[in-house]
């Protein structure tokens, strides 16, 4: 049986633009994990366990709102307040999995599509190192084809050596055969970051799973020291500092408008 859950082997790339130039590039693999598929993938493989213990794991407690079996009601209840939720649709999630039971996602994406195919919303779940996490429910708008453009504000203090009043521009090509998510976050003076993740599939077999592990050691711990290494580089070029104040809610949504507005196109 052919799945939608896949493997994307790829690469992470940041490029800070200003007030100094900081680049960054890592190889990583993602997930693409259908939520209907995970129960099935997850009894049959010997490396990827689903709410269950295992050298790679997927836990809903990891992403939503925290609920320990609950990721697709709350995926649903999100979609309803965006009225975009439909009966039948398949929800699949990009993201790192848990190995040896530790990960930290940066981001997961959520991709929602109805039972026709057609892609009806996504969400972006975005996490910080201070436990707090938001996501940014964005609907695709009906008729969209080929890359999906959507952008919203800023919500989450996501970096010391980033300013909270910025603004996000996604540009997405959807998982087939590739990958793109890229984010560019900019502020009232212009383009400040811009962060990728491009990868290209393979199929979800414990086979790949395995040459993944070998490539890739401790992938998910290496994610978090880089986050620090980077950051130890960025302070010691001189950028300044903005300090952390803790978000109202350690766990928010915000549900944004599909069209972008004009003057942010």
């Amino acid at each position: 049986m052919s799945l939608h859950s896949a493997l994307f082997l790829g690469t992470v790339m940041h490029t800070r633009l200003r007030p100094r130039r900081h680049q960054l590039r890592y190889r990583v693999f993602s997930l693409l994990l259908d939520l209907g598929e995970l129960p099935d993938v997850s009894a049959t493989s010997r490396l990827l366990g689903y709410n269950r213990h295992a050298i790679l794991s997927f836990w809903d407690a990891d992403h939503g709102d925290g609920s320990v079996s609950g990721l697709r009601g709350w995926i649903e209840a999100q979609l309803a307040q965006a009225d975009r939720l439909e009966d039948g649709m398949s929800i699949r999630v990009l993201c790192y999995p848990r190995i040896f039971g530790y990960v930290f996602n940066p981001l997961t994406v959520y991709f929602c599509h109805a039972p026709n195919g057609a892609l009806r919303a996504i969400l972006y779940e975005v996490c910080n190192t201070f436990g707090e996490r938001h996501t940014y429910v964005i609907p695709v708008e009906a008729g969209a084809s080929g890359p999906v453009r959507q952008g919203c504000a800023k919500e989450l203090y996501v970096s010391p050596f980033m300013p909270m009043a910025c603004f996000y521009r996604f540009h997405i090509e959807p998982p087939d055969e590739k990958v793109l998510v890229r984010i560019d976050e900019s502020d009232a003076e212009g383009p400040l970051l811009i962060a990728s993740f491009a990868g290209r599939r393979e199929a979800l077999t414990d086979r790949a799973l395995l040459a993944a592990l070998i490539r890739y050691p401790l992938m998910t711990l290496k994610v978090t020291l880089g986050i620090h290494w980077e950051a130890l580089r960025i302070w010691w070029k001189g950028m300044p500092v903005h300090r952390h104040s803790a978000a109202a809610q350690k766990i928010a949504t915000t549900i944004v408008a599909a069209k972008l507005p004009e003057h942010v196109r």
